[in-house]
């Protein structure tokens, strides 16, 4: 084999070499950046690791909303099934029974430790008026 071939051979295989490894890098940063998304439902079906952080979303249950100061428990339910959530912190506006709710958190004894609550509105959602005095 010429040197040339052999050189240009070798750049080659390089190049393949260092962009796979960069594909490889780059599809574990994503990966652990992932959060996986559950019905509650879903999560009693599945045998899921505690330390991996999830999301679940469905329904707050009717007359399960626990408040004592910033702490908030309460049931999430997607009509099967529902899961305990535990949450410290300031819940949005539109948080309230019986409407949609997105938590992100881990599963902790068949609870979920909530570090975010996102409440959900549906496509004709309309902000509160405004009282403004002129």
């Amino acid at each position: 084999m010429k040197a040339i071939r052999k050189k240009r051979l070798t750049t080659v295989l390089l190049l393949l070499l260092t962009s796979g490894l960069g594909t490889i890098l780059i599809i574990k940063a994503l990966d652990s950046n992932l959060d996986f998304f559950f019905t509650p439902s879903e999560i009693f079906a599945e045998d899921l690791p505690e330390n991996k952080r999830i999301k679940v979303g469905g329904m707050v249950l009717e007359d399960s909303v626990v408040r004592d100061g910033t702490n908030i428990i309460f049931q999430i339910t997607d009509y099967e099934e529902s899961i305990e959530v535990e949450f410290n912190g300031i819940v949005p506006d539109l948080f309230k029974e019986g409407s949609g709710v997105v938590v992100l958190g881990y599963l902790f004894e068949g609870s979920i430790k909530a570090e975010k609550v996102l409440a959900k509105h549906d496509e004709n959602y309309m902000p509160p008026s405004l009282d403004i005095e002129k």
